[in-house]
């Protein structure tokens, strides 16, 4: 066997299991997860929170200073439906959330950007309304 495939093969089952997200405002930062992101808070230590969702957690480890993000960086969720990002867009925007962008398409699918407390940008998205030349790229 070559390396390539004693690699796939040796790591075919791995997942995402968490992301860890520094904030100076931790109790904010765990809110927002749970409120608009389905999260739920599992545990917490010394202002650090524990989040999770089905197959995945986030980890909002408290720390003093806010961080400083670069500027493109950001985690994405995705939605099913366009009519769905539309409304959660809607809902963040009334409910001040940090919003960086308003809802566009940029052929792989329409998506828009916010800030959760703690300064990390978030991707809300969908792809069902993406261009045919992208949708070989999807999983699904």
């Amino acid at each position: 066997m070559n390396e390539r495939q004693t690699m796939t093969d040796s790591i075919q089952s791995m997942k995402l299991n968490h992301l860890s997200f520094p904030s100076a405002d931790t109790p904010a930062t765990a809110r927002f997860f749970e409120r608009y992101l389905g999260f739920t808070i599992a545990g917490t230590w010394e202002q650090s929170y524990i989040l999770k969702r089905p197959g995945f957690d986030v980890v909002i480890d408290h720390h003093a200073d806010t961080p400083e993000w670069p500027r493109a960086f950001h985690v994405g969720f995705e939605l099913p439906a366009l009519d769905e990002v539309h409304t959660l867009y809607e809902r963040f925007a009334s409910e001040g959330v940090e919003m960086e962008t308003g809802v566009f398409n940029n052929g792989r699918g329409s998506r828009f950007f916010c800030r959760a407390p703690g300064g990390v940008m978030f991707e809300i998205n969908t792809r069902a309304d993406a261009a045919a030349e992208y949708r070989g790229t999807f999983d699904n």
